[in-house]
């Protein structure tokens, strides 16, 4: 074992007052019995990508959702699962690290030694390198003690690599089989689950015993579906940014002189922009998700901020506050394609120095009306997905000096007639992600290890470990599990005029819902945001009293609850199947047709639109 993990944290009183909470489980996963319904088989949300996605996982699409019961439910053919055997279980971190991820293996462990004190739970070293090279740490509560609650993944460390070539996968399965792993749990985001994925299939083909289950958890925010409704570590995110955001807010306020520009996380989705717009209250927030659908351009972008604040300065408010996703540069559809000429000319081998004079001609000129810092930072080599080096690329700071460049032209030629612009600049990048979890994230994660195990208990290959019915209390809680290949789509890719080609299979990031709730509540209260400082500090992460039981506010006004529905629609099928049934009356039996066929009509339609709405290449 490597000295640095695992060892004893020295804890501050809070992170000792922190451990010593106990998340609450939901009724259906309190006991020793495992109680397990299965239902449909599952499709994909896309209808168009379904022959690719089956074609490449035949053994692992089309598995039925998994509902897990509570003691009291009274389901004919639920599965009962008294017996549990002792389990090797081994698990990694991938990606990023997000608050909570700790709960989540103090939840397996858990509910791995309730069921049988003789299972084992193995940690692997260093994220996926240390998967390879079968680098583990035995959990035991005593190794647990000062992480329960904390953030960071430095109990185990992590990795952002892929588990994708077959070099990888084929190391990923020698170790599962050397180990004698019944199971693998993947932690991470939408890149690590894909891989969860492929992984669950090939061992699969390759009849390995080592189940793959995949966890939710990103601070991205941006693994949603019908299935997930929230990731582990987003709540946590934006309640830490949201307080400094409110701090800058409130700075500006007093001086008012300064305009903040501030660079939040979220790579290709804009939620954590959007969750701290509406926890927080900033003047203006730009959604990457909004620049892509209008097709802004940058200087479209400079100028909405710049008539911003020409109309904050008619009302005597020189200073305020705009929040920027991270992603935002790649959505500018000629920044880009910018990039996309960088990125093809990086991959053949072309020097950084060398770039500017073999791009085409409208893509240099861009490239040289850029200022140096940006240039230097465009340069850097792609991401291992291909999207550019976002944290490195200073956006709110290219932002604030068109803008200042701007205002200072309206100054000069008198169309703006306010005080001299003044920018100052922040990336909040890395100050929350190692943040002590909020209590919604202790929660979730820790039931989210619980439901990993009764995944195992059920035999289940290639599910991510759900939780729906969020908003409401732990108890009220929808526990279950969906087959990661059900989240998955095809993208198509550009390659020419009129030509494109199909992607693999893979679960993409959610963007922003333009037409969802959240986005409707920003639009409806956009204008009071930006000219009436209606700042609102949350202030720091509550644990107890007012605020602590405080979720998301993206979480909350949504309308979800997916698996409840599906669990809900199950029962009237089978209600009709008890009501109409070869002897039943005639009106009962027309009364049934009539209303199936107008059922089926309606579902046909909205398919056949579903599946006519283009591909953005």
């Amino acid at each position: 074992m490597d000295a640095d993990y695992g060892i004893a944290r020295q804890l501050s009183d809070l992170q000792k007052l922190r451990s010593q909470y106990q998340p609450e489980l939901p009724p259906c996963l309190q006991g020793t019995t495992v109680r397990v319904e299965l239902g449909d088989a599952t499709t994909c949300a896309d209808p168009s990508g379904e022959h690719v996605i089956s074609r490449s996982f035949p053994h692992t699409y089309g598995q039925p959702l998994a509902h897990f019961l509570r003691a009291t439910a009274k389901v004919a053919d639920a599965q009962i699962i008294t017996e549990h055997p002792a389990k090797r279980v081994g698990i990694v971190f991938c990606g990023r690290q997000s608050p909570g991820g700790h709960n989540v293996i103090w939840g397996i462990h858990d509910a791995l030694k309730i069921h049988n004190p003789n299972s084992t739970l193995l940690g692997f070293l260093g994220g996926s390198e240390g998967l390879f090279a079968q680098k583990t740490l035995e959990i035991t509560s005593d190794v647990l003690a000062t992480y329960k609650n904390q953030g960071g993944y430095d109990m185990l460390g992590r990795t952002k690599d892929q588990i994708r070539t077959s070099e990888q996968v084929n190391a990923a399965m020698a170790a599962c089989k050397a180990l004698k792993l019944d199971a693998l749990i993947i932690i991470g985001g939408v890149t690590s689950n894909t891989d969860a994925a492929q992984l669950a299939e090939t061992f699969a083909e390759a009849k390995c015993q080592t189940k793959v289950v995949g966890v939710p958890v990103t601070l991205n925010g941006d693994l949603k579906n019908q299935f997930v409704e929230a990731n582990v570590g987003f709540d946590t995110i934006c309640k830490v940014n949201s307080q400094l955001i409110s701090n800058m807010c409130t700075d500006a306020l007093s001086a008012e002189k300064y305009y903040y520009f501030i660079r939040l996380m979220g790579r290709k989705a804009s939620h954590v922009a959007l969750e701290c717009t509406l926890q927080s209250h900033p003047n203006m927030v730009i959604l990457g998700e909004e620049v892509a659908a209008s097709k802004l351009t940058l200087f479209d972008i400079t100028n909405k901020i710049c008539d911003a604040v020409q109309a904050r300065a008619e009302q005597n408010k020189n200073h305020g506050v705009i929040l920027l996703p991270e992603g935002l540069i790649e959505t500018i559809p000629e920044v880009y394609a910018l990039l996309q000429e960088i990125h093809g000319l990086l991959t053949e081998g072309v020097s950084a120095d060398k770039i500017s004079s073999q791009l085409s001609p409208w893509a240099s000129a861009l490239f040289e009306f850029l200022p140096p810092f940006i240039k230097k930072q465009l340069l850097l080599h792609p991401e291992s997905d291909d999207s550019a080096q976002l944290s490195q690329i200073e956006t709110e700071k290219l932002i604030a000096h068109l803008v200042e460049t701007e205002m200072n032209k309206r100054l000069k030629e008198g169309t703006y007639k306010g005080k001299k612009f003044n920018a100052i600049c922040h990336f909040f990048g890395y100050q929350a992600r190692g943040s002590l979890p909020s209590k919604f994230d202790c929660d979730y994660a820790y039931v989210l290890g619980h439901v990993c195990y009764h995944i195992l208990a059920a035999g289940l290959n290639g599910y991510l470990a759900t939780l729906t019915n969020l908003k409401n209390p732990v108890n009220k809680w929808r526990c279950g599990a969906a087959p990661i290949t059900a989240m998955m789509s095809v993208k198509r890719y550009g390659r020419g005029p009129g030509r494109a080609s199909l992607g693999k299979p893979a679960v993409h990031p959610a963007t922003v819902d333009l037409r969802g709730k959240a986005y409707e509540l920003l639009s409806q209260n956009a204008t009071k945001f930006l000219l009436d400082d209606v700042y609102r500090n949350p202030g720091p992460l509550q644990f107890d009293g007012p605020g602590a039981d405080a979720k998301a506010v993206t979480l909350c006004v949504e309308d979800q609850d997916y698996m409840g529905r599906i669990k809900k629609l199950q029962e009237y099928l089978d209600k009709v199947r008890t009501m109409v049934k070869p002897g039943c009356s005639q009106d009962v039996l027309k009364a049934a047709l009539s209303a199936m066929s107008s059922v089926t009509d309606i579902l046909s339609v909205m398919a056949s639109t579903s599946s006519n709405v283009s591909t953005p290449f």
